[in-house]
């Protein structure tokens, strides 16, 4: 049997190409997915590593046991660190937020990975310098070598930069090497020198960080044991050099984990899709054999040995498989790595890295997938007995099957729905997930049971159309409507992918309008001042733009911790006298008044306490101070605008550090370029704050949602790449079957240009019926989906997006024109002789 197996393999090699590409993708995909996040985690490992050379014990504040403010690292305590047993030096580290604008005015680098910090004393041996010197006063810095090679920057070179807010000038005094992992994430890192960083950061006089190193041969745990009896326990924590670069290369590596989910996701989509081609492609080819397997049953074959024979061909196909798409998914790995650095995204330099577990994971998915896939169809060939096998009495499926398999698929179909329905009515979005999706996993099973049963009315409505095609149209009909089990296994593959691009499109829809909608009718101001990686920003901000020219209105939003009730509540400090101005939010129980103890509330925070308009409270600031404060007025929160707003006057004098989110400014003319660069010129044109209008807020969300869809496109072409090579097997395959009945129909008159016709229209039909059952059950799911983000965001409507349906119709037509190519020219140039002797 197993000779057999090998010989009906070699005997189908054309057959089996399409089924082992579909394998081959999938695994490639997961393989390449592999690969790249290791070897990127495995370069950042490394590279953490060496960013702590220097340092074998770190020293950071603990919290203090009397109150929540952390306890301070002073020169004094840096000298008893240096005076350790055991340690060879300390220095004194301060850090923080430090955006540097390049020579284009945009900033270098986002987020967490642009730091500031200190170069300690004139030769930092953390810091090689490779050009220039040391910085020397307030007027110098330093930058690394990653980052003036990415802007151009050279010694001497001046360089704008902001802290939090208030636009600094330096001079580039010179560039250093580090293997900080941030900086090869693409990040910057600008030293000052350290009274100037003190100053910057807010650490006048003491340290963030004492970072010690060791003396020859003494070990990190012993040093971390002598600091351990030497510093004070309870205002200081203790850390060694070596769990900083694990903790270090975790954080990184974390921040892969989304993109690698996603990855695997996609491939496992296309994997799932392309299970429909297997189990197609093997169905068919166990049913062109039926006679052959009945023979070989009839000689003393037994059951296990027909369904056995059949899972090891399909053993073959996923060992070749899997084995050639491991090979592409380390090349895939390689190409991801340099096409994420084409698009900015800077890694360390490393090897590629082929795990063992990558390896197991790509043979283990290439040849289980291909074997589970073609065990129903062997199983079902092994059960048909010998003699219907001979006469072909199986087929036909029975009557009881088809209504067995009808039931099954509505029970699961209606389950599903009623799942996905429950779901829609729960309150809380996260605890409605789960639920969710079963509900859709169930919806999706039951639609695929389904559909044979639906191709036919769906089919039948596209008759008219045909109709227009004569002779050719008629037959692409029928010939679709044949085999309904292979037409909706077939249509299937399609309306998944379909089903995930037109589910996320709508919601995804919906959410940009919705945000949209609630920035342009919450906020009345023209602009909105923010720090661009989302930090606080300096209160000379605020002030600056207050007595900006031109400015009518404006009001920094200060946000602050309290204690009501027992509970911890933000508390959002306002200008009172000027945010009814700025801000158009709809009062739901008294007056939006703002000024001295008088406070608005939102509806949820409001609820929650039992308030009302009139309604005081006693909260206890920050600074444990408390104060009775009273509920003027109740109002309808959003994302935007939420909370216990509070009078800056009332707010202020509680705060050590005041700083703000944002700040909110009216212009006497109102938005225009020329008030815009007013603004951004009052701050000193600074790299590090964002001045946008309602329309930027929209479009830099609508950016967002782009970026994302755009990017799911791109993962999920995969699945529709499988789907057309199950659409061009079936096709293929279904031309073999059909060759007798091709000649009978080249003989009686139909020629080679309505035979391609034929083939070309039974595969549009085939495509369009799996692109209308995807793009609706996508609708349907856009719009659970929409459910859930309504409880969270009260502006969501649904909003079904006619233009890209619209492209993903066009897309599955063009599907099914592109697949149907070679199957068609195939069908026009077989023999007509040759055709109508075919048994």
């Amino acid at each position: 049997m197993l000779r057999t197996a090998l010989r009906n393999v070699l005997a189908h090699k054309a057959r089996l190409l399409m089924t082992v590409l579909a394998v081959l993708l999938g695994v490639a995909f997961v393989s390449g997915t592999l690969v790249f996040t290791n070897t990127v985690s495995a370069a950042y490992e490394k590279s953490s590593a060496k960013g702590f050379d220097q340092v074998d014990v770190s020293v950071e504040p603990s919290a203090g046991k009397d109150d929540d403010k952390a306890a301070e690292l002073t020169p004094a305590l840096l000298k008893r660190a240096a005076a350790t047993d055991g340690a060879a030096s300390a220095l004194g580290s301060v850090s923080g937020f430090t955006a540097l604008a390049g020579k284009n005015g945009d900033p270098v680098g986002d987020g967490w990975q642009v730091r500031g910090g200190n170069y300690w004393g004139t030769d930092d041996p953390r810091y090689p310098i490779t050009e220039g010197h040391a910085p020397r006063g307030a007027g110098e810095v330093v930058i690394d070598s990653a980052t003036a090679e990415r802007t151009g920057y050279r010694v001497g070179d001046k360089v704008r930069m902001s802290v939090d807010g208030p636009v600094l000038t330096a001079t580039v005094a010179g560039i250093f090497r580090t293997d900080d992992g941030a900086v090869a994430a693409g990040g910057s890192l600008t030293l000052f020198d350290t009274a100037t960083a003190q100053r910057l950061f807010g650490t006048a006089g003491t340290y963030d960080e004492i970072q010690v190193k060791a003396d020859a041969g003494v070990s990190q745990s012993a040093l971390l044991a002598a600091l351990g009896k030497s510093l004070p326990k309870d205002t200081v924590e203790l850390t060694t050099g070596r769990e900083l670069a694990d903790q270090q290369a975790k954080a990184i590596a974390s921040s892969l984990t989304s993109l690698k989910q996603t990855l695997l996701v996609a491939a496992g989509i296309a994997l799932f899709v392309g299970t429909f081609l297997i189990a197609n492609t093997f169905t068919m080819l166990v049913a062109q054999r039926t006679r052959e397997l009945a023979l070989m049953r009839a000689v003393g074959a037994s059951r296990r040995q027909v369904t056995r024979s059949v899972l090891f061909e399909a053993f073959i196909v996923g060992a070749v498989a899997a084995v050639t798409g491991l090979l592409a998914g380390i090349g895939i790995g390689a190409g991801l790595r340099a096409l994420m650095g084409s698009l900015g995204a800077d890694f360390p330099d490393g090897p590629l890295i082929v795990s063992p577990g990558t390896v197991v994971a790509a043979l283990a998915v290439g040849i289980l997938i291909t074997m589970l896939a073609a065990w129903l169809p062997g199983r079902r060939a092994a059960k048909i007995p010998p003699v219907a096998a001979m006469n072909s009495l199986h087929a036909t499926p029975t009557t009881r099957s088809l209504v067995l398999r009808n039931t099954i698929g509505a029970l699961f179909t209606a389950a599903g729905v009623a799942v996905v329905l429950a779901a829609t009515t729960m309150g809380d979005a996260g605890d409605a997930q789960a639920p969710m999706g079963l509900g859709a996993a169930l919806i999706i099973i039951g639609v695929f049971v389904l559909t044979p049963l639906l191709s036919r009315p769906l089919i039948a409505a596209a008759a008219p159309v045909l109709r227009i095609f004569g002779v050719s149209g008629k037959l692409a009909r029928q010939n679709a409507v044949r085999n309904p089990r292979r037409t909706a296994a077939t249509a299937s593959a399609l309306m998944i992918g379909l089903t995930l691009i037109t589910g996320m499109t709508v919601a995804a829809t919906g959410v940009q309008q919705a945000i949209g909608k609630m920035a342009s009718d919450s906020i009345a101001a023209d602009y909105v001042v923010s720090m661009a990686n989302g930090s606080y920003l300096s209160p000379d901000v605020a002030e600056k733009l207050a007595g900006t020219a031109g400015v009518a209105a404006s009001s920094p939003m200060r946000n602050s911790y309290s204690e009501i009730d027992g509970a911890d509540e933000y508390l959002t400090g306002v200008s009172g006298t000027a945010f009814g101005e700025l801000a158009d939010l709809p009062v739901a129980d008294g007056a939006f008044r703002i000024g001295g103890t008088r406070v608005v509330v939102d509806e949820d925070t409001a609820k929650s306490h039992g308030w009302h308009a009139g309604s005081t409270f006693t909260t206890t600031y920050d600074d444990d101070k408390r104060q009775r404060l009273t509920v003027a007025g109740i109002y309808r929160g959003n994302e935007m605008f939420r909370g216990i707003m509070v009078d800056l006057p009332t707010l202020t004098p509680h705060l050590d550090d005041p700083a703000d989110m944002q700040v909110l400014v009216k212009m006497d003319g109102g938005a225009s370029d020329a008030a815009k660069d007013g603004l951004r010129a009052a701050l000193g044109d600074s790299p590090a704050i964002s001045v946008q209008d309602k329309q930027d807020i929209s479009d830099e969300i609508a950016q967002m949602v782009t970026l994302m869809l755009n990017m799911l496109y791109g993962l999920l072409a995969m699945a529709v790449i499988v789907a057309v090579l199950g659409v061009v097997n079936t096709l293929a395959m279904s031309v073999f079957e059909r060759s007798q009945e091709i000649g009978m129909l080249r003989a009686i008159g139909l020629d080679r240009k309505g035979i391609k016709r034929m083939v070309r229209l039974e595969s549009l039909v085939i495509s369009l019926f799996g692109a209308v059952l995807g793009i609706g059950l996508g609708v349907f799911f856009g719009w659970a989906a929409g459910e859930l983000v309504g409880t969270e965001l009260a502006t969501y409507e649904l909003v079904l997006p006619w233009g890209r349906i619209a492209v993903f119709l066009l897309l599955a037509a063009t599907v099914g024109v592109l697949a149907a190519l070679w199957p068609a020219r195939r069908a026009a140039r077989l023999n007509l002789l040759t055709a109508i002797k075919t048994e």
